[in-house]
C-alpha cells in the first residue's frame, strides 16, 4: 500500500494525456515490452483497443515475424525494426512497460531502448510505466509513471503487479473510456 499512495498522480496523467492525444490525432499505439511486460503489452493492446478505441498493437504479438528478426537481425535492433516495417510516424505513440527502464551501459533492455530512440527520432511520443528509476524510459519519454521501488528484494513483482494496475487505471480514465468494460456495464444484483 505504501508504494500505491507515493505514485505520482501527475504521472498518471500526464501518461492519459499523451494517449487521449494519439487518439484525437488519429495516431496508433504501439505497446512493447520484455519478459511480464510484452504480456501486458499484448493484454494492453486489447484494452486500449475495445476500452478506449485507440488503434493499438503489441509489438510481440506475432511470434514467427519477432524471432525471425532476433534470429536474423539481433535482440537489441528487433523491436525498433518492427516499429520500422510498422511506418511508425509522428502522431504515433510507442508505451512501454519495463521493470528497470532500460540501461544501455549495462546491457539491460536495450531492444526497449533501441524502440524508444527509434520512435523518438520519427517524432512519435514515447509513454510508458517504468520501476527503479524509471532509466532510460523515464529520461526521453514524453510521459512516464514511475512505480517507487517498496522493498528491493521485490523489484519485479512489485513493479509488473502495479502496472497491470496502473494501464486498467488509464483505460478506464475518463479522458479514454470509450466504453465499458463488461462487469461495469452490468446492473449490480440485488440483495434481499
Amino acid at each position: 500500500m505504501a508504494i500505491v499512495e507515493q505514485l505520482d498522480r501527475g504521472q498518471v496523467e500526464a501518461v492519459v494525456d499523451v494517449v487521449a492525444q494519439t487518439r484525437a490525432r488519429g495516431g496508433r499505439l504501439f505497446l512493447c515490452g520484455s519478459g511480464g511486460g510484452a504480456g501486458h503489452a499484448s493484454h494492453a493492446a486489447c484494452d486500449f483497443r475495445k476500452l478506449c478505441d485507440v488503434e493499438a498493437y503489441a509489438v510481440t504479438d506475432n511470434v514467427s515475424e519477432l524471432t525471425a528478426r532476433i534470429n536474423d537481425e539481433g535482440w537489441d535492433s528487433s523491436y525498433a525494426n518492427w516499429l520500422r516495417a510498422s511506418r511508425l510516424r509522428s502522431g504515433d505513440c510507442l508505451f512501454l512497460f519495463s521493470v528497470g527502464g532500460g540501461d544501455v551501459e549495462r546491457g539491460v533492455s536495450v531492444n526497449l531502448v533501441e524502440a524508444m530512440h527509434y520512435a523518438h527520432d520519427q517524432g512519435a511520443q514515447v509513454a510508458g510505466v517504468a520501476g527503479r528509476d524509471g532509466g532510460e524510459l523515464a529520461r526521453i519519454a514524453d510521459a512516464c509513471v514511475v512505480i517507487p521501488t517498496g522493498d528491493h528484494g521485490f523489484v519485479t513483482p512489485q513493479t509488473e503487479g502495479l502496472q497491470a494496475v496502473l494501464w486498467h487505471l488509464v483505460v478506464s480514465h475518463p479522458k479514454l473510456a470509450a466504453a465499458e468494460a463488461k462487469w461495469e456495464s452490468m446492473t449490480a444484483p440485488t440483495t434481499g
